[in-house]
């Protein structure tokens, strides 16, 4: 299997002057780290991260999609309850370079109506720059990462988990999927990476 899309665990830098206001690491030199999930709640899947990070008191963010809020509310709930912090992921997880401003500027104010707050993550890190200037505009604060797992991907699960520990440095926000198609390399790599860094006596906490 070629793997060349695997080599940007990590963002090139270019990426950062084309959104340069956008959040790619917290600036930090404490071993503080910043999980997020993305595309959930999904039944069965986001209760198990539930579990797995209640047992290293880890809190992280999950970056939620509307239409999946809306049929599972009570994992959602149960995300907030548990000290997490929920964020958007658009209302249908639209791809923004095929998708006309005005349809992605509704869906993530759709789904904004049902997280309460700004923090905001495009799906497929794909976001046009004048859908970015809009967001903008609108005070959404746009949150990309700095160490990306590929747990959706068809990689084994040694190379889903070593992806994430060679990369996660202070102040990382590291992505992973708690949705059913990374939920194989999801289930093998999340309680050893949390056992990783726990180990090292970092924290994990939300994005605020």
């Amino acid at each position: 299997m070629v793997l060349k899309n695997l080599l940007l665990i990590q963002p090139r830098s270019f990426l950062k002057l084309i959104y340069p206001k956008a959040i790619w690491k917290i600036n930090t030199s404490e071993k503080i780290i910043y999980l997020t999930f993305d595309d959930g709640p999904i039944s069965g899947l986001t209760e198990w991260v539930l579990d797995e990070l209640k047992k290293y008191d880890a809190k992280a963010t999950f970056f939620c999609v509307g239409a999946n809020i809306l049929k599972n509310p009570t994992i959602f709930e149960r995300i907030i309850l548990e000290g997490h912090r929920v964020a958007n992921h658009t209302m249908f997880h639209p791809k923004g370079f095929k998708t006309k401003n005005l349809d992605y500027l509704k869906e993530v104010d759709q789904c904004k109506e049902l997280v309460k707050n700004d923090l905001f993550r495009p799906p497929y890190g794909q976001l046009k720059r004048s859908q970015y200037k809009a967001l903008l505009e609108n005070g959404v604060k746009i949150i990309f990462w700095d160490v990306i797992s590929y747990d959706y991907e068809k990689i084994n699960e040694k190379a889903c988990l070593n992806n994430v520990l060679k990369n996660t440095k202070p102040g990382s926000i590291v992505l992973f999927h708690d949705n059913y198609k990374a939920e194989k390399n999801l289930r093998y790599s999340l309680p050893l990476y949390l056992k990783h860094f726990a180990h090292l006596q970092y924290k994990f906490n939300v994005i605020e």
